[in-house]
């Protein structure tokens, strides 16, 4: 179905009853040009709060659960009732109440074990997302637009690494072919629940951080898409956070890999791996905001002309953790490996890493809120060396920021690096760590967080990135 677009609205574009209208035009409109189906994720906040609700349960607050799961749906049925005319409230009204009851049947499970399974986990927060679904379902249908909400779960098949699953995309594209595409050619518009699947056996499963994004891309990939639009709440992406820069403008187009390296380091648009199922069959993204219609948006495509610095990102809550060989006899290079496998397994992610080559001491840069498991894991595996004295103790520094330069050919720019160590240590701000990986696509820089912004802004200026490029 060459012809098909997938769009994906993320949670402000979901948060109302107003976005939800909106959006049902932007698909109505959509419609009329072609079959269109699309990935919802949960209203705005929504998610934060079932993670809250769970963190209670475990904790043996039932009051707070209680309190939670009253907030949560009251919200839902407040815009059911907003949302959609008098005859088509009752039914989705019974709906909503069904999951809700659900997620209550699972938080009431935590409750009485006093922890969090995590699969347990993944398939609360999915109710976010099928709670989203089911309202702007009922959305289009009422307004004209025949519609029907579908569980992820049906769809995306996925390993069993729960809340963080990848998807098996043989197996996806046979059941999309099967449960999607007879929807979508007698002209059944399907609002698909984003963030979650589950695996072969039907486990359900959630695909990380901003999984609603990956889902799209999935889904895209596996029905063959002509185009996948992400609609969120800024105008595209841009050469810089705006917050930081004033002068920070929109990029018209972006390669694959620019697109996926901004994400990676902080840029706030899409999931680091939303890119990756569309790369085999050179499928475009639009990323577009459903707040602003008239804004072109961006375009993200698998090569583009130009080269050099188009963006600089960054991240501040991160942390630094070094390690250091405190004997001889520890060989660096096994040492790395151990502590690499140890972050692996505790599902880390690594944004930089870099070593001297004489101590072997090394250091890399992780997500804040990855520190203590990354730290569980890496004593665990390190406990006799930590304990005999062979390894120094393992430092954090939680005073970092991390700062990453993004652009195709940036190799083609001699003194590029030169000029943007320059420009950062004019601002009076210290580099604690440098690293570039062998594409040359990206150059981070960890430096002090106070002095983070003015690193920023300092990079754009130099490279002469946004309105002045």
């Amino acid at each position: 179905m060459n012809d098909l677009l997938v769009m994906k609205f993320g949670g402000t574009s979901m948060g109302s009853a107003d976005r939800m209208r909106i959006a049902a035009q932007i698909c109505a409109d959509a419609q009329n040009r072609g079959p269109v189906a699309i990935v919802v994720s949960a209203m705005s906040k929504v998610t934060d709060l079932l993670l809250s609700t769970l963190r209670a349960a475990e904790e043996g607050d039932h009051d707070g659960v209680k309190e939670n799961i009253r907030i949560i749906e009251k919200r839902h049925a407040e815009t059911c009732r907003e949302l959609l005319p008098e005859n088509r409230r009752e039914s989705v009204l019974a709906s909503i109440h069904a999951l809700i009851e659900e997620f209550e049947r699972i938080s009431s499970g935590i409750l009485m074990l006093a922890e969090r399974p995590p699969r347990s986990v993944d398939e609360a927060l999915a109710i976010g997302e099928r709670l989203s679904a089911t309202l702007m379902a009922a959305c289009l249908d009422s307004s004209g637009t025949p519609s029907i909400a579908v569980n992820a779960r049906d769809v995306i098949v996925t390993d069993g690494i729960f809340g963080n699953a990848s998807p098996l995309m043989d197996l996806t594209r046979e059941r999309a072919s099967r449960l999607l595409a007879p929807k979508l050619e007698s002209g059944i518009l399907p609002v698909i629940t984003g963030f979650n699947g589950a695996t072969v056996d039907g486990k359900p499963t959630t695909l990380g951080r901003g999984g609603s994004d990956f889902s799209a891309s999935i889904l895209a990939s596996a029905l063959d898409a002509q185009e996948l639009w992400i609609w969120t709440d800024v105008d595209g992406i841009m050469s810089a956070d705006p917050r930081l820069v004033p002068d920070a403008a929109v990029l018209d187009v972006v390669t694959y890999r620019e697109a996926a390296e901004l994400a990676y380091n902080g840029a706030k648009v899409l999931h680091p791996r939303t890119i990756a199922p569309l790369v085999e069959k050179g499928i475009p993204v639009w990323s577009k905001n459903s707040f602003n219609l008239s804004a072109p948006g961006t375009k993200i495509v698998p090569h583009a002309e130009g080269s050099g610095p188009r963006a600089v990102t960054s991240m501040s809550n991160v942390a630094l953790i070094s390690i250091e060989p405190a004997s001889p006899a520890i060989q660096g290079t096994m040492l790395m490996g151990r502590v690499l496998e140890a972050l692996g397994r505790a599902n880390t992610e690594v944004l930089a890493f870099t070593s001297s080559s004489y101590r072997q001491s090394f250091c890399f840069l992780i997500r804040k809120d990855e520190v203590d498991a990354a730290l569980e894991s890496l004593k665990a595996e390190l406990s006799l060396e930590l304990a005999h004295e062979y390894v120094h103790p393992i430092e954090v520094d939680d005073n970092v920021g991390l700062l990453a330069v993004v652009g195709e050919g940036m190799a083609g720019h001699p003194g590029l690096a030169g000029r943007v160590f320059t420009a950062i240590s004019a601002e009076q701000v210290n580099i604690i760590a440098i690293a570039q990986g062998s594409s040359e696509l990206t150059i981070s820089i960890v430096v002090r967080r106070d002095g983070l912004e003015r690193a920023v802004k300092a990079v754009h200026a130099e490279c002469k990135m946004g309105t002045a490029a």
